[in-house]
Formats: structure tokens, C-alpha cells, sequence
């Protein structure tokens, strides 16, 4: 067996015994079930169900039904454990602690067969005392409880009151009461995931040995000060001194690229200490701050802190030190009652383009490469911001630290959602020390903006979701402001004062607080953040839209594409209302309004082949979710600098979703596995940093300019016209040159639209579409932007596109110069299953050839993109 022996720290002077020594136990445990009727090997880090499926007990958890069919898994009671031999002697250590970094979730603990402990929360990090059982050779053993039947449990105890939802809706297929267990929410089910509630040990086990004292916490926060204008750095370091006196010596901090290196005298009393340190750059030196992508570089400084204590003990800690301040700008707003609520990242206002994460898998063990990839997706498509959606765990260390590389601004949910929490002594202990310790483990990140207590929890009480009598809602208003105010904003601000703190999201921010921790209506277009979903109403019309300060969540469903869905289904499962379709849709009418909502613009598949007609439903549903949202986000864009009928000053948007969990239908951006839906194409664009937004009004058509730069640029404004029935343009217009302003959104051209038929000849809304883009001096500025004047189902002199490509191979990127006989809209590029990205898809092509670049993810060949390249346009399926 391969011993996975760290030595952390330094020697002790010249000797040769070691500070501090870990050994992790992660690896090959056996796992059984709760009658023993079961034993299989299984993987640390790792669960139950990915052990059963290695060892081909079960298949893949996501094909066809097993989501029902492995529900057993969820509800048996197993346990994981292991024999180990310490490769060093134990009797020469002090202290010998087991830290467990996460269990998934209700476990007890026996190691050598005696009982040290309990664990009842997944996003917590236990450490046990294990000196005085610890052995050469050792037994442990987690005997986990099934977090289903615990959650059931601890929801019939709470006999004062009903603490609701019970369950979730009957469409997701779910587990109840997962309100009642600290374990990630969406794993009991949610309306685009299912439900398959993991037992296991989700992240490193090892045994700690240490002498004199052991660093615990160390954790740090850059500090702006404006009087004096110099940044500052706080430290904190948490140690467990075991020497039964005091230990004395200095600490040494340096940040070499700063010219920083200060030293403090520090002496250690017995016990759980703490030590504070306050480290000043000097002002002198120019220090460069971190950027969100697309403002500025995210330049990090690597800084060494070394604890040289008494005893000749070394105590070395490296980090990645970043600059930047963080405000959340909450003042009132000329012409508009209420408040603003946007950001400013090292004093500049900047505009959060986006979305909100999910976990990226059921099962965290399978989250490996594809971290980073989907993460580069998000700048690849012109994001700057993602918000870590409260229903499912705080992050793995690589999320945090990719967004700080990357420059992926945080907005962190606590993890609660949809639903009312109990508030009894225990839970609130189990919620403290797991909020305290991710504040610890997540703060020092600059990715990280604004701490959020809740996802909608706010509004679900307000609104009355779950059907409250009035008489009893102060009961439930006391129980979450223990909750989120009382407590979990307590230990924000004693931990962390670095950046912002809301209760809720959505919430009214300050208004919220003036009304005592709970709106009246939360959900309010002159305060705070929203979510809005609205699935009847048309999606082309952007008055449907609420003007508010911030669009947190935002979105309509698509079905993945079929490559995707082939992997987990069979041949009698491609149909819209098959027995699968209907079963992987867990939002209630889901598949009826994406019907809907395309049927009002497009005509919908009429193939006498049933595949056909089932690849092109996919199509038309990802054609209309990718159409809704750039509608509506292009509308909270353009109203960044405009107050109408006292609303506007819209200062983030945020769609909901970027990634999925499983294959089904959702409101995802982004398949699993990582694969582009056209919403994800159309975001590269919408979010775009200058970009032309184009909309009418009482029959006036408007283009709006809109910037997310920090400079002003002189540019001019090219507009377009084109029949549906020829790729030449009947009539084209450009500007005069013009400044367009950094951070602003202006009005850059207005014309009737009776005008601009008359003027473009035999036009009708039928006949004609229009483009537009932003360029100077011939070179293009911005993504070619359109506007239907029509539905395209209305569309006059739209012909069958015949599309060709010709694919070639420059280096690792392969060229598709593609040719059509007609205006094309939505044009979409697919290579199967082939990972990767095009430059651009689902494109109106109104010229005769266009060039696309595909990057693949993994090594391929120009001759399997060729057998696998398929074309479809919306002329293929009208």
C-alpha cells in the first residue's frame, strides 16, 4: 500500500525529528451495508454510489431511471472503515488528532473501537482528539446513517411546529425534509436535478501528530485604508498549543514583490490561541490590484509567513496575496425612489455579467478536470461574475482559486434554499461552526464580493409559499432572524469585514434591514436584487421584463442536445412525451411552456420521422431559450443608465443557470459535461463588453450603445437590412462618428420603423431583418447584433439554406469555412460528442460565407470532425 506520509513542516534545529507529521488516509477503505449483506472496496475521497458502480454493482447512476431505481442506496445505513499502520512512533507525539475535512453527513465515529465522535454536517470540518486511542496498528470505522431517514427523524421531533415544505413537488421525484439535515440541499432532488442524497467521505481523512503547537487556521484579508491611502494586510492564525508552558518567538512576514518583510515578537499562552498580526505596505510601493475579467489584470503577490518558535520549531505558511476593495453602493437615486444596489471593485462601478452555479455532479468524486473547463467557459463568454447558488456546497479550494485566477467574481450563498429552517439549539450549533469555518477557509479569496445568507428564503416567508396562517407568521419571522441575522450575520461580521453581507437573495438590501430583517415584498424593482420567472408571457417582449437595480436569477428551460441525452437513454426514449422525457423534466409543465413559448415565434416540427422530429424539438427549445434570455438580458444591459417611469440603474445581470448536474432538460448554458448550448454562443455575445442593443418601442426602433469599458471610445454604428430571399443587403446606414462613453448605456439611433421600410425599398416586418454592429476605422468593435421585425414563423422569402463546410487544421484549431445559398437564422454547428467549442454558433448567417474556428478540448482529427459535423439551420425545420 502506498503511504501517504506529508512532512509539513521544518525540522527542529539539526535533529532530525519532524515538527508536525500527517498521514492521509485517503485511498482503498471497505465499505459494507447495514446488514453486512453487502462489503465492496471504495475510494476516499469518494461515496457509496461511485464505489457501487466501480465495482459494476450498479450502472451509471444517470441512465434511463436509476435515479428510482438506486433510491435503496440513499436509504440503507453504511459504513466505511479501515486498517492502518502508522508509519511513525506514535509514542513520541504529544497530540494525535483525526480531521476529517468532510463526511457526507450523519456518521458516528469509532477508532480502535472506541466512540470519539459525531458528524451531522457535510459542509463542516471535524477534528477529533484521538492521543489516548491511537495505536501503531489502528481500526476506524464511520457508521453513517442514512441522511434521509435522519432528516425524517429530526423533522418528527421538532413537535412545536411544522417547519415546511415537508417535500418537495412530486414531479422531482424527491426526498423530504432535507430542511432538517446540513447537507447539500439539491441532493434530495430540485426541479432540474435528481435526487440522490450521497453517503460518504467527500473529501481528505488523515491523522495530525504534533509537539510544542500546531497552526490550526490561517487565514488573511487586504485592507484598504482611503485616509490614509495604503493597503493593509490582516493575519490570523489559530493555534493549539500543547506545551504545558508558554512559547515564545517571532514571526516573519514577506512579501518580496512588494519589498515587504516586517517581524512581531509573539508568545503563545497553553490552550486554543489566536494571533493577530497587522502588516503595512508601505505607500511607496505601487501595488497592483486584482480585476474582475475584462477590467484589469488579477495580479496576485506571493507572500511566506514563518513562525520561528522557542524550541528551534518552524512553522512556514505560503499564500497568493491579492488587492482589491469591494463596496456594495446602496444611496438614492435622482428621478427613482428607493435605493441603488451595484458594486465597485477597487472604487470603479462595475456591471455583473453572469450566472449562478449548481454543483457541477451528484456525486463530487466525478468533479475532477472539469472544474477548470467549465470555468473557462465563463470567461470564454465574456462573464465576470458567478454566484455560488445556496442550495448546494460551498466550493471545492480549485473553484475559489480558478476564479481568482481567472477573475470570476463570487457572490456566495450560505447553504440554505427554498424552503424555512428549525432553529433549535443543536441545528444553530451544527450552522456556526459551519459558517465560521468556511468564512475562515474562503475569506482570504478576492473572487469572493458579498456574502449572502439564503437563497429566497426571504421571499418564500413574505410571499407565503408554503401557505402560512398570518396568526402564526411571527413564529417563522423569529426563526429566521435567529437564523440569518442573529447568528449567521453575527459571525460574518466578527470574521469577515472585508466585504459585503445580505440576508437573502433577493432582498431589499437596506430597506430590508429598516423593515427589520424582512420586506414586504423583497422581490422590489426599486431596491435590492430580484429573481423572476415568467413563462406565459412572451419572452420577445421586453416590457414583460421587471427594470430593477439587479437581476440575480433570470432564465427559461432547453433540452440538452441529443449527443448528451444518447449517452443515458435508450432508442424508445426519443420522443418529446416519451416515458424518459416526462420523467427527466422535474419542473412542473416544463416541457408543455418550452413548447409554448417557441410556438409563438416558430413553427414547431412536423417531421413524419419521429427522431427527427425529436432532435429538432431539442433544437428549437435551445433556439428559444437562447432568444428569451438575450432578450431579457440585453434589456437589464441597456438600462444600466436610464431611470423610466422612475425604474432602472439595472447594475447585474445574472441568468439562471450556467451548468447542469445531470441530462435533462434545464435552464442551463452550459450540458453536462460541459458541452455549449446556442445560450451559451449567444451569452459570448450579449455580454459582449461594447455592445449595440436593438428593441422597439411604439413601432420606433431604437439601438442603444452599451459599454463596459473604463475608457471612452470614438466608434461608428453600421445598421443593416436584409430580405429574408437574398444574402445581398437592400439597404445599409452608418453614423457619424461618435464617442461612446465608458460604463454608460446611451441612445445611438431611433427611427420609425414605417421609415425604415420605406427608405430599405420593397421591405415589409415580414420580408426584412435587420444587423448592426460597432466598429472604428473598418475594424469591428463588437458582435454583429440583430433585430427580428418579425416572428421568423411569419417570415416572408425564408428558403431552405443548403450549408457547406470545409474543415482544415491550423495547429490544434480546425477552420470551418462555411458556405449557404440563403439567409440562414439560427445556425447551428454540431460535432457530436467531440468535446470543444466553436467561435461562434446559432448565428444568423446573412452572407454567403462566414469563417468558424472549432478548439477542441481533447486531441481529435480533421477526419473525425468530419464524420461527425452536422448543420442545421431554422429553414431545415420549416
Amino acid at each position: 500500500m502506498r503511504l501517504h506520509l506529508l512532512l509539513l513542516l521544518a525540522l527542529c534545529g539539526a535533529g532530525t525529528t519532524a515538527a508536525e507529521l500527517s498521514y492521509s488516509l485517503r485511498g482503498n477503505w471497505s465499505i459494507c451495508n447495514g446488514n453486512g449483506s453487502l462489503e465492496l472496496p471504495g475510494a476516499v475521497p469518494g461515496c457509496v454510489h461511485s464505489a457501487l458502480f466501480q465495482q459494476g454493482l450498479i450502472q451509471d447512476s444517470y441512465y434511463r431511471f436509476n435515479d428510482l431505481n438506486y433510491r435503496w442506496v440513499s436509504l440503507d445505513n453504511w459504513t466505511y472503515s479501515k486498517e492502518f499502520k502508522i508509519p511513525f512512533e506514535i509514542s513520541k507525539w504529544q497530540k494525535v488528532n483525526l480531521i476529517l475535512e468532510g463526511v457526507d453527513t450523519v456518521s458516528k465515529i469509532l477508532f480502535n473501537e472506541v466512540t470519539i465522535g459525531e458528524t451531522d454536517n457535510m459542509f463542516n470540518r471535524y477534528s477529533f482528539d484521538i492521543t489516548n486511542v491511537v495505536r501503531d496498528v489502528n481500526s476506524i470505522e464511520l457508521r453513517f446513517q442514512s441522511a434521509v431517514l435522519y432528516a425524517a427523524q429530526q423533522s418528527k421531533a421538532h413537535t412545536r411546529y411544522q417547519v415546511p415544505p415537508d417535500c418537495p413537488p412530486l414531479v422531482q421525484k424527491g426526498e423530504c425534509h432535507v430542511n432538517f439535515v446540513r447537507k447539500e440541499q439539491c441532493s434530495f432532488s430540485w426541479d432540474w436535478g435528481p435526487s440522490f442524497p450521497t453517503q460518504g467521505i467527500w473529501k481528505d481523512v488523515r491523522i495530525e501528530a504534533y509537539n510544542i503547537c500546531h497552526l490550526n487556521y490561517f487565514t488573511f484579508s487586504p485592507i484598504y485604508d482611503k485616509s490614509a491611502q495604503e493597503w493593509n494586510l490582516e493575519i490570523e492564525s489559530t493555534f493549539d498549543v500543547v506545551s504545558s508552558k508558554p512559547v515564545g518567538g517571532q514571526v516573519i512576514v514577506a512579501i518580496p514583490k512588494l519589498q515587504t518583510q516586517q517581524t512581531y515578537s509573539i508568545e503563545l499562552q497553553p490552550g486554543k490561541r489566536i494571533v493577530e498580526l497587522f502588516v503595512n505596505i508601505s505607500k511607496n510601493i505601487t501595488v497592483e490590484t486584482w480585476w474582475p475579467h475584462g477590467h484589469g489584470n488579477q495580479t496576485g503577490y506571493n507572500m511566506t509567513v514563518l513562525f520561528e518558535l522557542d524550541g528551534g520549531l518552524n512553522i512556514e505558511k505560503s499564500a497568493k496575496v491579492y488587492f482589491r476593495t469591494v463596496e456594495l453602493i446602496e444611496e438614492p437615486i435622482k428621478g427613482s425612489p428607493g435605493l441603488s444596489f451595484y458594486f465597485k471593485i477597487n472604487g470603479f462601478p462595475i456591471f455583473l455579467k453572469g450566472s449562478n452555479w449548481i454543483p457541477a455532479d451528484s456525486f463530487q468524486d466525478r468533479v475532477t478536470s472539469e472544474l477548470r473547463l467549465l470555468l473557462q467557459s465563463v470567461v470564454d463568454a465574456n462573464m465576470n461574475t458567478l454566484r455560488v447558488w445556496g442550495g448546494g456546497i460551498y466550493e471545492q479550494d480549485e473553484f475559489y482559486e480558478l476564479c481568482d485566477e481567472l477573475g470570476i467574481m463570487v457572490w456566495q450563498d450560505f447553504m440554505f434554499a427554498c424552503a424555512l429552517y428549525p432553529t433549535d439549539q443543536g441545528f444553530l450549533d451544527s450552522v456556526t461552526a459551519e459558517v465560521a469555518y468556511q468564512i475562515k477557509r474562503l475569506k482570504s479569496h478576492p473572487s469572493i464580493i458579498i456574502w449572502s445568507g439564503n437563497n429566497e428564503n426571504e421571499e418564500a416567508l413574505m410571499m407565503n409559499w408554503y401557505h402560512i396562517s398570518f396568526t402564526d407568521r411571527p413564529i417563522y419571522i423569529k426563526d429566521y432572524v435567529t437564523l440569518y441575522v442573529k447568528n449567521i450575520r453575527e459571525l460574518v461580521l466578527a470574521g469577515d469585514k472585508s466585504r459585503p453581507f445580505i440576508t437573502s437573495s433577493p432582498t431589499n438590501g437596506a430597506e430590508t434591514v429598516a423593515e427589520a430583517w424582512v420586506s414586504q415584498n423583497p422581490n422590489s424593482n426599486y431596491f435590492g436584487d430580484v429573481h423572476f420567472y415568467d413563462y406565459i408571457s412572451d419572452c420577445w417582449n421586453w416590457k414583460v421584463f421587471p427594470k430593477a437595480r439587479f437581476a440575480s436569477e433570470y432564465g427559461y428551460q432547453s433540452w440538452p442536445s441529443f449527443s448528451t441525452l444518447e449517452k443515458v437513454s435508450s432508442t424508445e426514449d426519443w420522443s418529446f412525451n416519451s416515458k424518459f422525457s416526462l420523467h427527466r423534466q422535474h419542473h412542473e409543465g416544463g416541457n408543455k411552456q418550452m413548447l409554448y413559448q417557441a410556438g409563438l415565434h416558430f413553427k414547431l416540427p412536423q417531421s413524419t420521422d419521429p427522431l427527427r422530429t425529436f432532435k429538432d424539438t431539442i433544437y428549437l427549445t435551445q433556439v428559444m431559450q437562447a432568444q428569451c434570455v438575450k432578450t431579457e438580458t440585453e434589456f437589464y444591459r441597456r438600462s444600466r443608465s436610464e431611470i423610466v417611469d422612475q425604474q432602472g440603474h439595472t447594475m447585474g445581470a445574472l441568468y439562471w443557470q450556467l451548468n447542469d448536474i445531470w441530462q435533462a432538460p434545464s435552464w442551463a448554458s452550459l450540458e453536462y459535461g460541459g458541452k455549449w448550448k446556442m445560450l451559451h454562443y449567444f451569452a459570448q455575445n450579449f455580454f459582449a463588453p461594447l455592445l449595440p442593443v436593438g428593441f422597439e418601442n411604439e413601432n420606433t426602433f431604437y439601438i442603444y450603445g452599451v459599454s463596459d469599458l473604463h475608457s471612452d471610445y470614438s466608434m461608428t454604428l453600421s445598421v443593416r437590412v436584409h430580405t429574408w430571399s437574398s444574402l445581398e443587403p437592400v439597404c445599409s446606414r452608418v453614423t457619424e462618428r461618435f464617442v461612446m462613453k465608458g460604463g454608460e448605456a446611451v441612445c445611438l439611433y431611433e427611427e420609425p420603423v414605417s421609415e425604415l421600410l420605406r427608405r430599405c425599398g420593397n421591405c415589409t416586418r415580414e420580408s426584412c431583418v435587420v444587423s448592426f454592429y460597432l466598429s472604428a476605422d473598418h475594424e469591428l468593435l463588437s458582435p454583429t447584433n440583430y433585430h427580428f421585425l418579425s416572428s421568423p414563423k411569419e417570415a416572408v422569402g425564408l428558403c431552405k439554406a443548403q450549408i457547406t463546410a470545409i474543415i482544415s487544421q491550423q495547429g490544434d484549431i480546425f477552420v470551418f469555412d462555411l458556405e449557404t445559398s440563403a439567409v440562414a437564422p439560427f445556425v447551428w454547428l454540431d460535432v457530436g460528442s467531440i468535446p470543444g467549442r466553436f467561435s461562434d454558433n446559432g448565428f444568423l448567417m446573412t452572407e454567403k460565407t462566414r469563417t468558424i474556428l472549432f478548439y477542441p478540448w481533447e486531441p481529435t482529427s480533421k477526419n473525425e470532425l468530419e464524420q461527425s459535423f452536422h448543420v442545421t439551420s431554422l429553414t431545415d425545420i420549416y
